[in-house]
């Protein structure tokens, strides 16, 4: 079950892309969200006093519309098994802001996945995808309301929203979440807050891969709060995060064995994101993970797999992140990258991220597993635990000076993986190594039109041969158009 997981991971971190799972779209969407920068923002913001004698239908702001999407993808697993999709998605969206202060957003999504015979990788071939809404808010600014019906200018804000929208906390190594719930906001000068209060929509995929309908079925609650402080151009913050797991498919039985299910986590962080210099724009942040699980199910009796009682033990982790964008400010818009990633992994598991074959009994589960979604390559795509990641970038507009072509953008990522414990597990099978191997990663974005943008994507992940026992390279090839309208 891992390939999967790994790979819906890898389509949600590819910008434009859209996952392989249409029911759990847990990325960043930056089409729509360049298609509603779109919007007369201008007005909204300078607007002071709302005309009341005007109706309420000529004050609001309306945007609508959407976007089709063919898509292709070609993806080696950890198999070296090769899976064709054919993916055409249909996604569309409203937006009504009323004086600024009030505002309502929809968007929803259906598609239709076309496997190659036999690639599928739920066990349900082709099919067409159920409608749902991936985005469905409500969004109250009360600087807004005072500013437009009060006339008043105040230095502290309210803003309020309640329905399903995606929480994106600091650098996103541990909270990067779509949240049915509500997500409050409170600022005063310098100093914000964030909270939040949700739980993960059924379609979510969930972080444990062997739990039973983890890609369709997943409740997990999150309650927490990060407070901020502007520093000139600097932003530090800290946060605690609470999730509790509140998943009905909590028991699987594998070849006999009876495993339950109870990953509770918590979270204490800090870190902050800004800018050095006009050229130099930065983002980091660490966090201790601490709560309980249930341990491994299972046990190695002679050459038999045995039952076994599981305990409840405490988690103790942590993980960091750190990156740095060198931007030149040059007429080709060129952007220069490098980021760590850093995840403690545990020696008493067998795989980082399962309960079945996962922590021993009786002992401290020291593999950090979190909620977030930062980048660990589109052929490996790992998920970050147990993990020391080293990425270089750059990316570049090369044709400005072109009119045809000076809205095309091509980049590359390189990645190098080890383990941060050369003895604890990934999510795959490994041997006692600490390098696991590089990725070069490459990607083109051309916006033929205002209307439409054809991208592509490709990895290959090359294996250490002493980490892996399989020596082939992976890959991973996207292509797709993004037609709005």
């Amino acid at each position: 079950m891992r390939q999967t997981y790994s790979i819906f991971g890898l389509a949600i971190l590819a910008a434009f892309c859209r996952p392989l799972f249409a029911q759990s779209d847990t990325g960043r969407d930056v089409q729509l969200q360049q298609r509603l920068q779109q919007l007369q923002e201008i007005e909204l913001d300078t607007r002071l006093l709302a005309n009341t004698d005007i109706p309420p239908g000529q004050r609001a702001l309306i945007d609508y519309g959407g976007y089709f999407s063919p898509q292709y993808y070609s993806v080696d697993d950890s198999n070296n098994d090769n899976h064709g999709l054919r993916q055409y998605q249909l996604v569309l969206y409203l937006r009504a802001n009323f004086d600024g202060a009030n505002e309502i957003f929809l968007r929803g999504s259906t598609e239709y996945n076309d496997y190659n015979t036999g690639d599928s990788f739920d066990g349900f071939g082709n099919r067409l995808i159920n409608p749902d809404f991936d985005r469905a808010y409500y969004r109250f600014d009360l600087q807004r309301y005072e500013s437009a019906y009060e006339g008043k200018e105040i230095n502290y804000d309210v803003n309020f929203e309640g329905g399903r929208d995606l929480v994106y906390w600091g650098n996103g190594l541990t909270m990067a979440e779509v949240v049915d719930g509500v997500t409050p906001t409170f600022s005063w000068g310098p100093l914000s807050l964030a909270t939040v209060a949700g739980i993960t929509p059924l379609r979510t995929v969930d972080i444990q891969p062997d739990r039973p309908e983890f890609d369709d079925n997943t409740k997990r609650c999150f309650y927490g709060a990060m407070l901020s402080v502007a520093v000139g151009s600097n932003h530090p913050y800290v946060y605690g995060l609470v999730q509790r797991d509140n998943n009905s498919e909590s028991l699987s039985t594998t070849d006999g064995i009876i495993t339950r299910y109870a990953y509770n986590s918590d979270y204490i962080g800090a870190g902050s994101v800004g800018s050095l210099t006009d050229h130099i724009h930065y983002g980091v942040e660490g966090t201790f993970e601490c709560g309980n699980t249930l341990s491994n199910s299972s046990t190695i009796s002679g050459f038999q797999l045995v039952q076994a009682e599981q305990t409840r033990d405490n988690i103790d982790a942590w993980a960091a992140d750190g990156k740095m964008d060198y931007v030149p400010q040059d007429v080709f818009k060129s952007r220069v990258t490098i980021e760590g990633i850093f995840a403690t992994g545990c020696l008493n598991r067998g795989l980082t991220n399962t309960t079945f074959n996962g922590n021993a009994p009786f002992t401290p589960d020291r593999a950090f597993n979190a909620f977030g979604l930062v980048s660990t390559g589109l052929a490996f795509g790992a998920p970050v635990s147990n993990l020391a990641v080293l990425r270089v970038g750059a990316s570049t507009f090369p044709f400005v000076l072109h009119e045809g072509f000076r809205r095309l953008q091509v980049g590359m990522d390189v990645y190098w993986f080890n383990k941060a414990s050369a003895a604890a597990p990934i999510d795959e099978p490994t041997n006692n190594a600490t390098y696991l191997g590089w990725e070069p990663d490459f990607y083109l974005n051309y916006e033929i039109l205002s209307d439409i943008t054809f991208t592509v994507r490709y990895g290959l992940f090359m294996p250490n041969t002493e980490a892996f026992v399989s020596d082939k390279a992976r890959q991973f090839l996207y292509t797709g158009a993004i037609i709005a309208f």
